[in-house]
């Protein structure tokens, strides 16, 4: 059986390698080639313990005023305003109390599957050296930020997530240098990292070829059933498959629609900039939760970056948002030098209950979905894998995939 996958990111490798190893002919096919997109400049984290989907009603009560600041948290473009307002009336429908429950349940299925297959696919792609388990620590400003955050906190207690809260002194044991207006913290150990998020996907790529996997460089133009197979045009020559999985990030929804389907995938737009390895002594990432942004120890350097801009594929990058995030991290870590950065932008795939894609598609049971992951690609990778390995061999999957449905909206 000869499988094509569509996306060449963290999501499409994980998934060709899994399926490889179920001895299948897998060819992986990419507008840009590996670890082009997300996959290539996110934060490095595998956040097990990040259960709760952005769309809550926390978020509702921040959003006002972060949209006030063009360069804070979370900014909307007024040229993408109207454009996106659709994706805004589903995200706030899925702010209520019970889909929030029902999203938190289905993201920990999903954040338990991710974690219990990582380091097995790690071990089987010769890329475990790459794993850290450094922790995060989450800080605050105000005992009453702290308090806000509990609520939280208690849904992962039900859950079953470590996490301990700290004072000052204790925050200053796991990581030194915050500034003095951080007054509280919650460390989570099982927060663990990737040495560099492009290094780890062009290992992945390097691992699938060298087993006999193909990568292919073309631009997928749509989806045709044909015949018991699928038809996948190009804007180069049309390809044939037996089964094809799509897995091609922010541009997933564009290509399912030629199968008919209409799936609200939107784009989060994260910005960072790159510092050289010694602009900080970080020890581990740290999350600054109320300006929506983190610092990462990468092999390759510090990162600093995060926040949303919800402004589609098409308009121009504003990097005066990294530089905004910049700044506050050097008042937030004083002796971060913020020299000699490489600024970086790219899409992430969000859907509007923060829970990914990962089924078949209506119109064909030989087209397997696996996208729309967010913030959470590089976490859910290897349990998406599993998933989707399952799905085209026709194996029971290991979750119960309801919650995950591409039909669901």
């Amino acid at each position: 059986m000869k499988v094509i996958v569509i996306g060449a990111g963290v999501i499409g490798l994980s998934a060709a390698l899994m399926v490889q190893a179920r001895g299948l002919t897998v060819t992986v096919v990419d507008r840009e080639g590996p670890a082009a997109g997300a996959s290539a400049g996110n934060a490095g984290a595998f956040a097990f313990t990040d259960i709760l989907p952005l769309a809550s009603p926390g978020i509702l009560r921040k959003a006002p005023k972060w949209l006030l600041d063009p360069l804070g948290p979370l900014t909307i473009p007024p040229a993408y305003a109207l454009q996106i307002a659709p994706w805004l009336y589903r995200f706030w429908r899925a702010c209520s109390p019970r889909a929030v429950a029902a999203s938190t349940a289905a993201q920990t299925a999903m954040m338990d599957l991710s974690r219990a297959e990582l380091e097995p696919f790690l071990a089987a792609t010769g890329t475990l050296g790459m794993l850290r388990k450094d922790g995060n620590l989450q800080v605050y400003e105000t005992e009453a930020e702290f308090r806000a955050s509990l609520p939280g906190w208690e849904a992962r207690t039900a859950h079953g997530i470590d996490f301990r809260h700290l004072n000052a002194e204790e925050m200053t044991e796991v990581q030194p240098g915050l500034s003095p207006r951080f007054t509280r913290g919650t460390f989570t150990p099982g927060w663990w990292s990737i040495a560099d998020p492009m290094d780890y996907v062009l290992a992945l790529a390097a691992r699938f070829q060298a087993q006999g996997g193909t990568i292919l460089r073309a631009e997928v133009t749509g989806l045709t059933p044909q015949d018991g197979r699928v038809y996948i045009p190009t804007k180069a020559e049309p390809l044939i498959a037996d089964k094809v999985v799509l897995s091609a990030g922010a541009f997933s929804h564009r290509i399912a629609a030629t199968l008919g389907e209409r799936i609200p995938l939107e784009t989060e737009r994260g910005y960072n900039t790159t510092l050289p390895t010694d602009a900080f002594d970080l020890r581990c990432q740290v999350t600054f939760g109320g300006h929506g942004f983190v610092v990462s120890r990468l092999s390759t350097g510090v990162r600093v970056g995060g926040a949303v801009e919800l402004g589609g594929l098409s308009l121009p990058p504003n990097f005066k948002r990294s530089e905004a995030m910049l700044r506050k991290a050097k008042t937030f870590l004083p002796s971060l030098k913020t020299e000699g950065g490489r600024q970086w932008m790219g899409f992430r795939p969000s859907l509007p209950d923060s829970l990914p894609a990962i089924g078949r598609a209506k119109a064909s049971p030989h087209v397997v979905y696996a996208f729309g992951h967010g913030h959470l690609g590089l976490t859910q990778s290897a349990g998406t894998a599993r998933i989707v390995a399952d799905l085209l061999t026709d194996a029971a999957p290991p979750i119960n995939l309801t919650p995950f449905s591409p039909q669901r909206f």
